[in-house]
């Protein structure tokens, strides 16, 4: 009886750590992030009792992560390991039968689908392809994989290698382009373009489905297996596929249907000229769902979802998530119902809801209070999903079909996380200068003391139109910034996802009149509202847009003690006339430089750097096509011909984030440095 009190004493002390946060252990390292076991890609089993997932681990030796896939059942218990060998196994996807689990792995020395009896036994390949595969999923008859793969437009898998083994091996380097975009994010287009194949389920024989096509499907960088579906009884799939023409200047991604035996794809929304994403058919394969927005041309327009009868390729599609004013991020079928399970990004926070396609009832919020993604459900309606939080790294939960009794499935970090001191975020609001609501979070540092003044640190978001979530984040990581003693302050000003779509588009050709007077007006509130904020040591940090408005406050204000500039715009006119995504700047400025000069040179962090002052660190990547590296040298030129203490980091390996687990190290030391000198903390 003892020994069940006192095991019951430590669930409660557990308990009690998730909602107070603190535990009490220490400030959190680098090298702890690092440590974090990284959660992700539930895929629940037909027969709704197992959940197979991934798990990714950072190899500090090897300077790389390693993938490895487990399965632990919906109703708790201990996990059990499938794949022991190092490097990639991802993409864990089960047969229709439930006995097979198809898989993307690495052992073979190169991405390929490997195939896993659930009951025992060794995985055996399935593709043998000479070029890298990825995103495997099956056909509701188990006969068949759809996956994706990098070709060059009307050549064979056998052909692309051979073009890739001359290209490697010729002695010139050089690349010649007639059309735009030339390179995208960190990838200089090699003319390859990602393709639709299929291959049976036996024999691994594979056929590209769209070999002329001159596009990538799914659209790059981002997209998924998650932009392909077979139909209900396996004849067809449903595909998203980037424009074929002029795709470096417009959003209108298209669903195309095509037969598994190839032939003509049929464009499915071609009425909508923009975004369209995320096909999905419903379990009885009557219906199809997907992710549509309504203005071409805007990046950051409200994904809504939308469906039609999937035999009906001219019906209007019916929206569904609309009333909401919130953007869909993901969505999965309900396997026994027409319902849909969608993450929702939620007022700072990515929420569940259960949306009914049919009838006129209205969307049901299951899951909040917390950072949800791939939520779906078992066949006796059980939600299964993945939850973080600020102070607590994702783990695989269920819950109650009406989201109640949530319960962790798997501790992969549990242990490593009661070593830790790490507050959680607590949710503040204030009024703008217009009267709206503005969100913000407030992290209070390690070993907090009531009476103690501490440095704060103010993190802008990037974007601009995305948003401070209650998440755990593997780089900007709240616990990591506070580690050094700091107080966090961040704030969802105008732009911010999650908070309505009129209130994400006032962002849009103003990027620093109500945006700015947000931020400064958030923390003026903070420092008010919370006497523990010590207002003389105020430094602020961002990336992307945070690192343009980091680079924004450097022309306009003094008020801060240091700032942290990570891939920063320092000039417009010259930023957006090399970045590769000219839907971008044409949306949020109104045209290109040269339509629209006086906007872009009044926006421009680079027309006030007359009156830089502030110390500032400078941090960019070689590889970051998105924001190129010119844009942080600049930067660090004006602070230095200004005379302004500064310190200009350049990784040359790197693009928009910093993703090595080497370069990982060398950033947070770097900023870490930099807070503690500029807030008079020991170096």
């Amino acid at each position: 009886m003892k020994l069940l009190i006192v095991l019951g004493l430590l669930a409660l002390g557990s308990t009690l750590a998730w909602a107070s946060g603190s535990t009490g252990g220490r400030p959190m390292t680098v090298d702890d992030l690092l440590a974090v076991k990284s959660v992700s890609d539930p895929q629940v089993s037909p027969d709704g009792t197992l959940v197979a997932y991934v798990v990714t681990e950072v190899d500090r030796e090897a300077n790389k992560s390693n993938s490895s896939l487990w399965l632990v059942s919906t109703r708790g218990g201990e996990p059990k390991r499938l794949t022991t060998t190092p490097g990639t196994n991802t993409h864990p996807r089960w047969s229709p039968d439930g006995r097979t689990l198809a898989f993307v792995s690495n052992r073979s020395g190169s991405n390929q689908i490997w195939l896993l009896p659930i009951d025992g036994g060794e995985p055996r390949p399935l593709t043998r392809l000479p070029i890298d595969v990825s995103g495997p999923i099956w056909s509701p008859q188990g006969d068949r994989l759809a996956f994706t793969a990098e070709v060059y437009p009307n050549t064979t898998p056998e052909e692309t290698a051979e073009r890739d083994k001359q290209k490697a091996e010729s002695q010139s380097k050089a690349r010649t382009y007639d059309g735009l975009m030339i390179r995208h994010w960190m990838s200089w287009d090699e003319g390859k373009r990602s393709h639709l194949f299929v291959c049976d389920a036996q024999t691994g024989e594979a056929r590209d489905l769209i070999p002329h096509w001159t596009a990538n499907v799914p659209p790059a960088p981002f997209g998924g297996s998650s932009d392909y579906a077979f139909n209900g009884d396996g004849t067809q799939i449903a595909f998203t596929s980037e424009p074929l023409e002029n795709a470096a200047a417009s959003t209108n991604t298209d669903l195309w249907l095509v037969s598994t035996e190839g032939g003509e794809p049929l464009n499915l929304t071609a009425d909508n000229p923009a975004a369209d994403a995320q096909p999905a058919f419903s379990a009885d394969g009557r219906l199809l769902a997907w992710l549509r927005q309504q203005r071409p041309g805007f990046e950051a327009d409200q994904w809504v979802l939308v469906f039609r009868p999937a035999a009906d390729h001219t019906s209007r599609p019916v929206a569904v998530s609309q009333g909401l004013d919130r953007p869909i991020s993901s969505f999965r079928w309900d396997p026994t119902k027409p319902h849909l399970v969608a993450v929702v990004d939620d007022g700072g926070v990515q929420t569940v809801y259960d949306v009914p396609t049919l009838g006129r009832s209205a969307p049901v919020q299951l899951l909040a209070g917390a950072n949800h993604a791939d939520a779906s459900r078992t066949q006796d309606g059980t939600l299964i999903f993945v939850r973080s939080r600020a102070h607590r790294p994702a783990e695989i939960y269920r819950a109650s079909a009406d989201g109640s009794e949530s319960t962790p499935l798997t501790h992969h970090n549990d242990d490593l996380i009661a070593q830790l001191d790490l507050n959680p975020a607590e949710r503040f609001e204030f009024e703008a200068a217009d009267g709206a609501k503005v969100q913000g979070w407030l992290v209070k540092p390690p070993s907090f003391e009531a009476g103690k003044k501490y440095p704060v640190m103010f993190l802008i978001h990037g974007g601009p139109q995305g948003a401070w979530h209650d998440e755990w984040h593997a780089r900007w990581n709240y616990a990591l910034f506070a580690a050094p003693g700091f107080a966090i302050v961040a704030i969802n000003p105008r732009g911010s996802t999650g908070f309505g779509q009129a209130f994400t588009d006032a962002i849009s050709k103003n990027w620093n009149g109500q945006v700015y007077d947000d931020l400064m007006r958030g923390l003026d509130h903070a420092l008010k509202t919370f006497d523990f904020l010590d207002s003389e040591r105020v430094l602020a940090a961002g990336g992307s847009f945070g690192g343009y408005m980091v680079n924004w406050i450097a022309g306009q204000t003094d008020r801060f003690r240091a700032l942290i500039s990570h891939a920063g715009i320092f000039d417009l006119t010259s930023m957006n006339a090399t970045t590769e995504e000219l839907w971008f700047p044409i949306w949020e400025f109104g045209g290109m430089p040269w339509d629209t000069p006086e906007l872009h040179l009044a926006q421009s962090p680079s027309t006030y750097a007359r009156n830089f002052k502030t110390p500032t660190l400078v941090i960019h990547g070689a590889l970051d096509f998105r924001v190129p590296d010119m844009q942080g040298l600049a930067m660090f030129t004006a602070l230095q011909q200004r005379g302004v203490p500064s310190r200009y980091v350049w990784f040359p390996d790197e693009g928009h984030w910093i993703l090595k687990p080497a370069n990982r190290v060398v950033w947070w030391n770097e900023v870490h440095n930099w807070m503690k000198r500029h807030a008079g903390l020991t170096p």
